[in-house]
């Protein structure tokens, strides 16, 4: 294990602070699928104290896809994914392999807030998947996909896998009903990092670096022209306000 500083400098908080918002031709797919998925009640998440279901971010010609759980309450209210303590933690994550949130595509496994944050169901999770994460990697057809935590993995995986000994080695995923094979690469959801503390935490940064910066290499190894990193990261919070507001009046 490296002793280096350069590249851990996100676990400091020192992205750069003047932000920007992303650009119009980021959002198209993910406002026409996310304003379909307000009827969505095909499980039991839809009937809970929820605003509805989250979207997504980033451009639908992504080569590089990070899927991660479900929304807690700060996604809940903005109807984003990773926008809370845990996004804010992915995105120093990404600027540390040199990318910016509005050159990747964001989701999660799960749409819809669980009660009190919990652990989204399996059943929950494959039902949302197949219905609306099939359909989003359909479309934007990325060269590499992270999957964020345990929930993520199960559904890659198609069965339960220690995030712990799986984080770090490639998958091979068929999109159902194609012959569209994924390498994913499981890593730690950063929630998960949050609530780590000492040497733990230290070195699970560290793999989170490495699992994020392989699967940039795989993806850029297909797109060798892709701009990874704008000259700021995008400011998902002022970008999605007004959808914040529009929830907000819902309950």
């Amino acid at each position: 294990m490296t002793d280096g500083t350069s590249e851990i400098d996100w676990w400091q908080d020192t992205a750069p602070t003047n932000r920007q918002t992303l650009p119009d031709s980021a959002e198209p797919f993910t406002e026409r699928w996310y304003e379909t998925a307000q009827h969505c009640r095909h499980c039991r998440l839809g009937a809970e104290p929820n605003r509805g279901p989250t979207g997504a971010t980033g451009p639908i010609d992504a080569p590089l896809m990070l899927v991660g759980e479900g929304p807690g309450g700060v996604e809940d209210a903005y109807g984003v994914p990773l926008v809370g303590p845990s996004g804010q933690l992915l995105d120093r994550a990404l600027w540390s392999v040199g990318i910016t949130r509005d050159r990747v595509y964001v989701t999660n496994i799960v749409k819809c807030r669980p009660r009190n944050n919990r652990t989204p169901q399996a059943a929950e999770a494959d039902i949302c998947a197949t219905r609306w994460l099939c359909r989003e990697i359909a479309l934007v057809k990325p060269h590499a996909i992270v999957a964020l935590g345990k929930v993520a993995l199960r559904f890659f995986a198609g069965r339960e896998l220690g995030i712990v000994r799986s984080r770090g080695q490639w998958l091979q995923w068929m999109l159902p009903g194609t012959d569209e094979i994924y390498p994913v690469m499981p890593t730690f959801h950063p929630a998960y990092l949050l609530r780590l503390t000492g040497p733990a935490e230290k070195e699970a940064k560290w793999q989170v670096y490495y699992d994020l910066l392989a699967a940039k290499e795989k993806a850029a190894a297909a797109v060798p022209t892709y701009r990874w990193q704008a000259a700021t990261p995008p400011d998902l919070k002022a970008l999605f306000d007004e959808r914040r507001q529009e929830r907000a009046q819902r309950r």
